[in-house]
């Protein structure tokens, strides 16, 4: 298509919801195509022509019907989109070559019909559009450039504006979306970024830039974003070639990327360097092969080579320039993080590649996604500049000894027996009470569940043989972790492949240590390594509390909200018979870490719908006519702002 041409075609549409200045934001279906054609050299106007498209969604809003005047009976009997185009295509080139011309000039009454409406329902839909729709005429916005003078938009008329036809801006819509980096030097108006919320978490740079299909995004313009863990976290900032594209991606609030609809807002040029901004020389001579697919490879062995992630990958996905294609990812000391981003040259190697997700390298399965440029430069920066969480309490001097397990992914209904026989002959190993099952914010088992192993050896046995066992219809997960990784979890916190995350604070106002009641069972260890021995009782009828102190590495949880956020109770096997060794063996096996010990008979009960503010006098009260035995000196212990305790009859 020539760039002037003395033939125009004048395109107008219509949707089955709102029309005009909101035409395409409620990301209704096309309905109307109309057309005219418009002969300069012998100022002639074709017939106007007209097709009715058939909606997947057979529904038409008040508006539509009484701009429009269609029925849904009307536009039932209709063709759908795709053979409306066809016949869009065959008439215009029909009656231009009967002009005898051999090309034209699209131009539309605004470019919303285009640029909404089209383009997205078409990228929907998977259908190729006609290459005029890819470049055409704003005909007020280029009438009012020539003639600024001319008067308000809405007293404009066709005929009064092609009697200018003097075209100096052809607007154009990208075929596809280019990927890049970005310098934290450039400058980036804040006019042009959006802030897109709610989206797929294995989305990539192409499914956003499909989903704001039409618009037009600067080059490298879409960056991921990332949570404390480096995973992704469904949002993404992206950045548009100027404010007019902005406006129209706000338009798309609330549209749908798949069943699933995504929120749309502003955000700033500052908030769009600090993630997808970098300084890294490697990563720029990384990025700088353009064209290129890139993917992220997570989980390596920290021991993997170059060549043995080539060799994962194999001939059928050749890597771009071979070792040269490849980054690693490490920390500031230089040591493997286990992330690695891979080039490769087209679509083809890429999928390839994707068809290896979880499969093995060495002894660890691999994760493989698909990925950004901004993505690659965020990662770099988090892991090369400060620890990705600043806020952990300081390391003890002592060293970490790993000796509990972590099983991840079990069913929603299995109970301590069924971990049991999961565990088979390791059973024995299981320190008493060391089954910790952890539950979620309404109370309910999570998936997860922690135990404690009688030695860091053991533990390792049972993470090495465990993992993925089958556990009723699910395969387990299995790791080894340490005490102190097991505490963070059970009081909120998280625990991943990129360390330990503290509990959310909640309350801004401090609680005092006495008032944080932490109930523990029979024997049970302390969930942080050095509670504070309890003081004895200033008055006889008052009970010793179990607590933690406010040392620095427990000031964490001074000020949790454990309405929300709180560890599961302490549990054990139903019967001591799980145990290979005898009950006095046991009890001999807790008296180190438990004083004085619990007495061996009687009951450990909990206590379920408990009023909010019940204490422990509400609970003795509850109780009265029976024995209690209380912890420490005699105590009986409630979880402040939780609806249940644990307590033991004699």
């Amino acid at each position: 298509m020539a760039s002037h041409s003395d033939t125009l075609v004048v395109f107008f549409g219509a949707t089955a919801g709102a029309n005009g200045g909101k035409l395409g934001s409620d990301e209704r279906e096309l309905i109307l195509l109309v057309w005219q054609i418009v002969d300069l050299r012998e100022k002639q106007v074709g017939k106007l022509q007209r097709r009715l498209v058939k909606p997947d969604t057979l529904e038409l809003t008040d508006q539509c019907k009484e701009e429009t005047g269609l029925t849904v009976d009307e536009i039932c009997k209709a063709d759908s989109l795709d053979a409306a185009l066809q016949q869009f295509q065959q008439s215009v080139s029909a009656e231009v070559k009967a002009l005898g011309r051999s090309s034209y000039t699209l131009c539309v009454d605004g470019p919303l019909i285009i640029r909404q409406v089209l383009h997205p329902e078409a990228s929907k839909k998977n259908l190729v559009l006609p290459e005029c729709f890819y470049t055409f005429v704003d005909l007020k916005k280029e009438f009012h450039k020539c003639c600024p003078n001319a008067g308000p938009v809405k007293d404009l008329t066709l005929p009064s504006m092609l009697e200018y036809h003097k075209f100096t801006y052809f607007e154009t819509v990208k075929y596809k979306f280019e990927s890049g980096a970005c310098s934290k030097t450039e400058a980036v108006d804040s006019e042009t970024v959006i802030r897109a919320r709610g989206l797929p978490w294995q989305s990539s740079d192409q499914d956003i830039a499909r989903f704001f299909k039409g618009l037009n995004i600067a080059k490298g313009g879409v960056a991921l974003c990332l949570n404390a863990q480096g995973r992704r976290n469904g949002e993404a900032l992206v950045r548009f070639i100027n404010l007019e594209h902005r406006d129209m991606a706000l338009d798309r609030h609330k549209h749908h990327m798949g069943s699933r609809y995504i929120e749309v807002y502003k955000a700033t040029g500052e908030e769009f360097l600090k993630i997808a901004g970098g300084t890294s020389n490697e990563v720029a001579q990384f990025l700088s092969k353009e064209n290129q697919v890139i993917i992220r490879m997570r989980g390596l062995p920290f021991t993997a080579t170059a060549q043995d992630v080539l060799g994962f990958l194999g001939p059928d996905s050749p890597v771009t320039d071979g070792t040269e294609g490849l980054l690693f990812v490490k920390f500031p000391d230089g040591r493997p993080t286990g992330d690695a981003f891979v080039l490769f040259a087209c679509e083809e190697y890429a999928q390839n590649a994707l068809k290896k997700h979880k499969q093995i390298l060495g002894k660890r399965y691999i994760e493989l996604f698909r990925s950004t440029a901004a993505e690659v430069q965020q990662v770099l920066n988090r892991f090369m500049s400060t620890p990705l969480i600043s806020t952990l309490p300081t390391p003890p001097m002592v060293p970490v000894t790993r000796d509990c397990v972590r099983l991840r992914g079990l069913p929603y209904t299995a109970a301590i027996e069924d971990i049991l026989d999961f565990m088979g002959e390791h059973t024995v190993d299981i320190k008493p009470h060391g089954v910790h099952m952890v539950l979620n914010q309404q109370g309910r088992p999570s998936g997860d569940a922690f135990i404690q192993m009688k030695s860091a050896d053991r533990a390792f046995m049972v993470a090495q043989k465990c993992h993925k066992k089958m556990m009723k219809d699910r395969y387990v997960e299995v790791f080894q972790c340490s005490t102190e990784e097991m505490s963070f979890v059970l009081m909120g916190g998280t625990l991943n492949r990129s360390g330990l995350s503290p509990p959310p604070c909640k309350l801004p106002c401090k609680r005092s240590a006495s008032s944080l009641l932490i109930l523990r069972a029979p024997g049970d260890p302390p969930l942080l390594a050095t509670p504070r021995t309890p003081q004895p009782p200033t008055h006889s009828p008052a009970p010793t509390l179990a607590y933690y102190p406010p040392q620095a590495h427990a000031q964490l949880y001074m000020n949790m909200n454990y309405t929300a956020y709180y560890p599961s109770p302490p549990v054990s096997p139903s019967t001591v018979s799980y145990f290979a060794a005898p009950p006095g063996s046991v009890a001999a096996a807790v008296a180190p870490q438990a004083t004085p010990l619990l007495p061996q008979h009687g009951a450990l009960v909990r206590m379920q719908g408990l009023p909010y503010n019940a204490g422990v006098k509400d609970i003795l009260s509850f109780f009265q006519g029976y024995q209690v035995s209380l912890l420490g000196d005699g105590c009986c212990a409630s979880l402040y702002c939780l609806n249940w305790a644990w307590v033991f009859c004699v």
